[in-house]
């Protein structure tokens, strides 16, 4: 059983201009011990879906969704206060703004200390000797050195690269079963970037956690994730097994993506134009009718008019009226979900 399982999701929002479709008909599904990447570039409605999952909605949100699934639980269902015990117990988000996200008024330490579970087979008096060595070594683990310096400083004090391990931190102590990872690495550098998804994939392999990991960087997805699903616009364009998507891409959204990785090999293609998408995304209040992608897509036709529905092809999905895919054989039909 999926332990996350998401079937059209929409997500309507309210602004000044009207109501609004920031996601519409989205589909995903996490399994056991699975690391997803989640691609989308910026606006793409990554950090919209993820905060639906969290149930940390904003005020001015209208969700819809046929069914989201957490372990066998409809989290549609849950109260509030429910919704509140699972996301401080059972997931953690590192949010991608980390400085908003950490308590100005209150030191690193107190918070990371928080958000820990509570070890009960130790008396009471060693329990929190106990938890402040756990926090320094969680903090030693993301890559920060002066830990006691840390713990005993206030977010505003800290640069942003500092929070941002913070926030690692905080949501790795308390070992959940998911962990939404949205741009986890932003303002580190590339060591440190290496650390922290050894970090991830050791809490993958060793505690069976769940990652989701939201990202633009297809390099690092395609390195750590076992399946990848891509976003634009707030649609689901594909998804699938990262190698399979990689050297196979059905949508020409992922396919453009790929082109447009730099091809290190040559040492003359740094001269030459890279291969883009012509225009630019959408706003979301000029949403084309249909396929989002359609009025840049190279695919494009007249059908494209209308919303393409899922469709399935062996392990893969994808939203699509034309894409790049060998025909099946009769003996394997290609099926509509």
């Amino acid at each position: 059983m999926p332990l996350l399982d998401i079937r059209n999701l929409t997500i309507e929002l309210d602004t000044p201009h009207g109501r609004v479709k920031a996601l519409e008909r989205v589909s995903l599904t996490l399994n056991p011990g699975e690391i997803h990447g989640l691609l989308g570039e910026s606006g793409s409605g990554r950090t919209l879906l993820a905060k639906a999952i969290m149930g940390i909605p904003g005020h001015n949100w209208t969700i819809q969704a046929d069914r989201m699934m957490w372990d066998g639980q409809n989290l549609l269902d849950m109260s509030t206060k429910a919704r509140r015990a699972l996301m401080g117990s059972e997931m953690a988000m590192i949010f991608q703004d980390p400085i908003s996200s950490l308590d100005p008024t209150i030191v690193v330490g107190v918070q990371i200390i928080e958000a820990m579970p509570e070890n009960k087979a130790l008396p009471w008096w060693r329990r929190e000797q106990d938890k402040r060595k756990t926090a320094r070594q969680w903090l030693h683990k993301v890559g920060i050195k002066e830990t006691q310096k840390v713990m005993s400083s206030y977010a505003w004090e800290l640069s942003d690269g500092e929070c941002q391990k913070v926030m690692i931190a905080i949501a790795v102590a308390n070992q959940p079963r998911l962990l939404i990872a949205d741009e986890p690495t932003n303002s580190m550098e590339v060591r440190t970037q290496a650390q922290i998804f050894r970090l991830l994939s050791k809490l993958n392999q060793l505690h069976n956690v769940s990652i989701l990991l939201i990202s633009h960087e297809l390099e690092n997805l395609s390195l750590w994730c076992d399946r990848l699903s891509v976003m634009y616009s707030g649609q689901i364009m594909e998804s699938g097994p990262t190698a399979d998507v990689i050297a196979q891409p059905y949508h020409p959204y992922t396919k453009a993506i790929l082109d447009n990785i730099p091809d290190y090999s040559n040492p003359e293609l740094h001269k030459t134009m890279m291969q883009t998408l012509r225009g630019s995304a959408p706003s979301l209040q000029h949403q084309p009718i249909g396929c989002r992608l359609g009025p840049r897509c190279p695919q494009a036709q007249k059908h494209c008019v209308n919303q393409p529905k899922l469709s399935h092809h062996k392990d893969r999905y994808f939203a699509c009226h034309f894409p790049y895919y060998n025909e099946p054989s009769h003996d394997e039909p290609l099926t509509k979900s």
